[in-house]
């Protein structure tokens, strides 16, 4: 339980025969991210998440590259998703829900965010992506991190010509999204933003 007073940092280790990934998030940080994740697009799609969401985050990966990038990809998503869970807590006295549209140049992205407990994603990129993230991995990384985070993910591309301008505005998106979703409501002291009463079960 955190709810509006308690600090909301968690961390996770997750080793297997594929990848070793470890992963801190403090949700009430300035954005400072140290990330070697072994797929250099993808770090910089990660420190536009922590800059724009103003959360702190590490993260490291040991992955197999050797193979290609899908394993480092996809276990990255789901350690972050799941310390995002982790130090979100009860969701006690949260927003919730929030939107944002985003543009990047020529790019426009929306992602909508409801941190409901329940995982759902709706992910329509189109050719976003870049080198080690091609299109197909972009939406799984979302995808991924959405079953691990429980929250409800829609995310579009709008508008777009160039697949760099277009994952950095569905990345920049989607942490403003996020930073507005998780943001603590005075309003809500106590309360869980449901008529069922929690967003955890």
């Amino acid at each position: 339980m955190t709810g509006l007073d308690g600090p909301r940092v968690a961390e996770v280790k997750r080793h297997t025969r594929e990848t070793r990934v470890e992963c801190t998030v403090n949700l009430d940080g300035t954005g400072v991210s140290s990330i070697r994740s072994g797929v250099p697009f993808l770090d910089h799609m990660l420190d536009q998440i922590a800059r724009h969401a103003a959360i702190d985050l590490t993260l490291s990966c040991e992955g197999d590259l050797e193979i290609d990038t899908h394993h480092s990809v996809e276990d990255c998503a789901l350690v972050f998703g799941r310390t995002f869970r982790d130090a979100l807590g009860d969701r006690t006295g949260i927003a919730r829900m929030f939107d944002a549209t985003v543009p990047m140049d020529e790019a426009l992205a929306q992602a909508v965010v409801d941190c409901s407990g329940r995982p759902f994603a709706s992910v329509s990129t189109g050719d976003a992506g870049g080198v080690g993230l091609p299109p197909s991995l972009m939406a799984h990384f979302f995808e991924s991190f959405v079953a691990e985070a429980r929250i409800t993910l829609h995310l579009r591309v709008i508008a777009g010509r160039d697949s760099h301008h277009m994952a950095e505005a569905c990345f920049k998106a989607f942490a403003r999204a996020l930073a507005g979703a998780v943001a603590r409501d005075p309003r809500r002291s106590g309360v869980v933003a449901s008529t069922k009463g929690t967003l955890t079960a």
